[in-house]
């Protein structure tokens, strides 16, 4: 049965998007999950994965172009599969124009085709908005639409559903953080802590894996991404950051997941009184749960000035190089254009793990812990060893994965998509 191949939606404002590379020819077999194509956005150039196993046809999309969200520009059928794209492209736009209750086209050398997994939202859910504005719009019946946002890009929130649009003193700070609603929802959101070096466009790849219900925010930590650095090289200094654009997304509780040094920050906030109560906490290869470190990959990784150098370090991150792609090398290499960023980065790497040692521990924070909680690890990560994650409580669900390196969510990406579905949804 033929699989159509769209261009999803990857921001929540994104109605057109313009095409990267394919990383598959016309003809060649994919299996569901490989990466298949790239779109390009003005932050990152972003990876999206087959939808299904089967062989690549009726490729119609080149480099550059501009296309509509939900445009179909491929299809995967089966090894010995029928295929007549006009066919094909005909039964799409009879659904499109009739709804999703028209029949399937079908013909004796075609399968019926699947409808394209296109997200549709209500019209409230792609406006900006916090969510205790949209809890509060919709208990009093009001229409986000039409409410003018006094936040960042016209988000609304609470005060502005009061009629007071004085921004906040938080917001009028030079030094808020970025960040981003990758989905809208009335439940509490997960809140995303990447790693350091990283920023917030590593967790898109796991999106599509979480339920599309459930809202998800994440977060350039200081120093990182669209960020500017912190006042201070520390730990503190992060939590203190990204307590602050918490609350100026009036958020009351959140379910934290954070990777790596993310993680030492979602563990501190998950203790902070002054924090969202958190829900539940999802900590992955998580910074300071012991000593070692992977020093020279620290020096290495901040040294390098091209897309050569840099790579052989960023390998070190998976266990399967094809699992990194082009795309986050180049991506990584583009945020080093502001150097002031990687001199925040090299302050912080001075300061939590001088000469290659984690100088910092969370392991008395996450003790005994109030909310559910799970580690992920993999077993072969090759910059903070897995055995790490021993020794710690036994209410804290421990879970390795084989063949896997320091990026689970990504070479991992299902398992640790239902992980943290499974983990929210005991901390709802």
């Amino acid at each position: 049965m033929a699989k159509e191949v769209i261009l999803p939606r990857v921001d929540m404002d994104m109605a057109t998007g313009k095409m990267g590379r394919w990383l598959a020819a016309e003809g060649e077999r994919v299996r569901e999950g490989q990466v298949l194509f790239e779109i390009e956005t003005d932050k990152a150039a972003m990876e999206v994965e087959a939808p299904a196993s089967g062989v690549l046809r009726g490729v119609r999309a080149e480099p550059g172009q501009v296309l509509a969200v939900g445009a179909v520009i491929g299809w995967i059928v089966g090894e010995d599969e029928p295929f007549d794209p006009d066919l094909l492209a005909l039964a799409g736009e009879l659904r499109a124009l009739l709804g999703s209750s028209a029949p399937a086209v079908e013909a004796p050398s075609v399968a019926p085709v699947e409808a394209a997994s296109v997200q549709r939202t209500p019209a409230d859910a792609r406006v900006r908005a916090t969510p205790l504005a949209r809890r509060l719009a919709r208990e009093r019946g009001l229409d986000l639409g039409a409410i003018a946002g006094s936040g960042p890009d016209g988000r609304v929130h609470a005060r502005d559903l009061e009629g007071d649009r004085r921004p906040s003193s938080a917001e009028a700070a030079p030094g808020r953080l970025n960040r981003e609603w990758l989905q809208a929802g009335d439940s509490a959101p997960l809140v995303l802590l990447h790693g350091f070096g990283a920023d917030l466009n590593g967790w898109r790849p796991l999106l599509r894996r979480l339920p599309a219900s459930r809202p998800v925010l994440a977060l350039d930590l200081p120093g990182h991404g669209g960020s500017p650095p912190a006042d201070g090289a520390s730990l503190a200094a992060l939590v203190a950051a990204t307590r602050a654009a918490l609350a100026e997304e009036e958020i009351a509780a959140a379910h934290l997941v954070g990777h790596s040094l993310g993680g030492a920050v979602a563990a501190a906030l998950a203790i902070d009184d002054a924090a969202p109560r958190a829900l539940s906490l999802m900590l992955i290869a998580p910074a300071g749960l012991g000593p070692e470190i992977n020093g020279p990959f620290l020096d290495g990784f901040l040294r390098a000035r091209s897309e050569a150098s840099l790579t052989p370090w960023m390998r070190l991150l998976v266990a399967d190089p094809d699992a990194l792609g082009a795309a986050l090398v180049k991506t990584t290499l583009r945020r080093r254009e502001d150097q002031s960023l990687l001199e925040a980065q090299r302050r912080l790497v001075e300061t939590l793990f001088p000469d290659g040692v984690q100088a910092f521990s969370i392991r008395e924070w996450i003790a005994d812990l109030a909310m559910p909680a799970k580690i992920v690890w993999g077993a072969a990560d090759r910059i903070i060893p897995a055995r790490q994650s021993e020794g710690l409580s036994g209410t804290i669900g421990v879970h390795r994965f084989a063949g896997v390196g320091h990026m689970p969510h990504l070479e991992a990406r299902r398992a640790v998509a239902r992980l943290i579905e499974e983990l929210a949804k005991a901390g709802d």
